[in-house]
């Protein structure tokens, strides 16, 4: 009768550390899935900042070359105005 407990606790610790090793891995690809979104997340960030970035830095040149396209209007205004003064005199 000994012998019967001590093999049925065998048969169970067996059974016990088959489940526990089958636990672990899925525990252990659950955590690798999750690191693995966490660093698709901070890549997709860093993207999505870096193109914001490159749009302010777009944007930026754009507003300067708009003054710039405006003080050259503003120039050629005011050379076409003396030479009608000129022609004028």
């Amino acid at each position: 009768m000994d012998n019967g407990f001590i093999i049925l606790g065998i048969i169970a610790l067996l059974f016990l550390s088959m489940y526990g090793f089958s636990y672990l891995s899925v525990y252990r690809e659950k955590q690798s899935q999750k690191k693995n979104l966490q660093k698709e997340l901070e890549r997709s960030e860093l993207r999505r900042q870096a193109r914001v970035k490159n749009q302010e830095l777009i944007d930026e040149r754009v507003k300067k070359f708009s003054a710039r396209k405006e003080e050259i209007q503003h120039e050629l205004m005011l050379l076409k105005k003396m030479k009608e003064k000129q022609k004028v005199s």
